[in-house]
């Protein structure tokens, strides 16, 4: 069975084109939605995902309808792949069905997964860079050695507790401790 899944953007969008050629492509069911790539949640396309069975395929107008990313393209059709889910891009005309669609959906997840290593390995040279610099990564401690003294010191009278201390330097107990703990003044 073919199922097709048709999105706009917006709600000023309409998704008449993509209906009408899903329509001719012979799509019984058309889940659709309007909703920003960018959304996390696509209800109609989870439900649409659900639905399909093993032997049906899915069809879409174009691909940037379906994954936010290259690499979100990529894992939704590697799980229909898995289910023994076609997947059919009209605009593209990628058809997993056939030989030369699967091939190009390998290109795909190839070229996918380069993205992803580049991008590694960038942030990994980035970051060897920084630090070659003598940057340190990380969030910057909330107390400061001269903070922590001043911690302990005040800690040192009986009569004033860690919670009194915490809120002196507006920070939480938690952090007051690990603060005194990270110079051993705990």
């Amino acid at each position: 069975m073919y199922i097709g899944y048709a999105r706009v953007s917006t709600a000023d969008q309409q998704t008449d084109l993509q209906i009408d050629a899903l329509t001719n492509a012979g799509c019984i069911n058309i889940y659709q939605e309007s909703v920003s790539s960018v959304s996390k949640s696509r209800p109609q396309l989870e439900e649409c995902l659900r639905c399909l069975r093993k032997g049906d395929t899915l069809i879409v107008w174009r691909l940037d309808r379906l994954g936010r990313s290259l690499k979100d393209l990529v894992t939704i059709i590697g799980e229909l792949e898995g289910r023994e889910v076609g997947f059919r891009s009209l605009t593209e005309s990628i058809d997993t069905t056939t030989p030369s669609g699967r091939l190009i959906f390998h290109i795909f997840g190839s070229l996918a997964e380069f993205e992803r290593n580049l991008i590694r390995d960038r942030t990994l040279a980035g970051l060897a860079a920084a630090r070659a610099r003598g940057r340190k990564g990380g969030r910057r401690p909330k107390m400061t050695t001269r903070d922590i003294q001043k911690a302990a010191a005040m800690l040192s009278d009986p009569k004033i507790t860690k919670s009194d201390v915490a809120a002196h330097f507006n920070v939480s107990r938690v952090t007051l401790n690990a603060s005194l703990r990270r110079t051993s003044y705990a």
